[in-house]
């Protein structure tokens, strides 16, 4: 293996390795957090329900049911919170350390021992990470590396566009949500349509 394909190879494992950790810290912020915040609004929107009659609807009261169950689901993956915590210190371990081989690739390391201990990092990684994640940990983590994450040094390799910053799932969902709205609000608008003052019987 030659140094550039190398250094495409550390570049490729840093991004799997950084990915997973944040995805990890994702799971572990979801579990730690959502349940909490949703009793909070949950509470607050009840207490507000009782001077603004708009709260008192169908609408929000679904809405706060769902989030309720959410809530619920989250709260199975409690006991796997501090494995979420501790794979992702592990992983960013990891990544920190395959950052530093990459600079050392650059500044003329040997290759061959470079190889080596890029691949013992890799098989350390596999062991490290936590099967069952928490939904929604997958969008929240590209966030948590693209915002959160110093990858400048992947980027140089892999030239990171939008499309790999917000996932196809995250797009297709923003889109199925502009649709649904778009009808029903087309839908609302064609229920109050008042034909007889654009049609006026004679």
């Amino acid at each position: 293996m030659d140094k550039d394909s190398l250094l495409k190879s550390i570049a490729e494992t840093g991004y799997n390795v950084g990915f997973g950790a944040k995805k990890h810290f994702a799971s572990y912020d979801i579990v730690d957090n959502v349940p909490g915040s949703i009793s909070f609004i949950s509470i607050a929107v009840g207490i507000l329900s009782l001077v603004f009659d708009g709260l008192s609807t169908k609408l929000p009261s679904a809405t706060l049911t769902i989030a309720g169950v959410a809530s619920l689901c989250v709260t199975h993956f409690a006991h796997r919170k501090d494995q979420y915590d501790q794979a992702g210190r592990d992983l960013t371990q990891l990544f920190n350390r395959l950052r530093d081989l990459y600079r050392s690739v650059q500044g003329g390391a040997e290759v061959s021992a470079a190889h080596a201990e890029l691949l013992a990092i890799e098989s350390q990684s596999y062991g490290l990470g936590v099967s069952k994640q928490v939904f929604g940990s997958d969008w929240y983590a590209h966030y948590k590396f693209f915002c959160q994450m110093q990858h400048d040094w992947i980027d140089e390799q892999k030239r990171f566009t939008w499309r790999d910053k917000f996932p196809f799932s995250l797009r297709a969902s923003g889109v199925i949500l502009v649709v649904v709205a778009l009808a029903w609000g087309g839908f609302s608008a064609w229920e109050h349509f008042d034909f007889e003052a654009c049609f006026p019987s004679k």
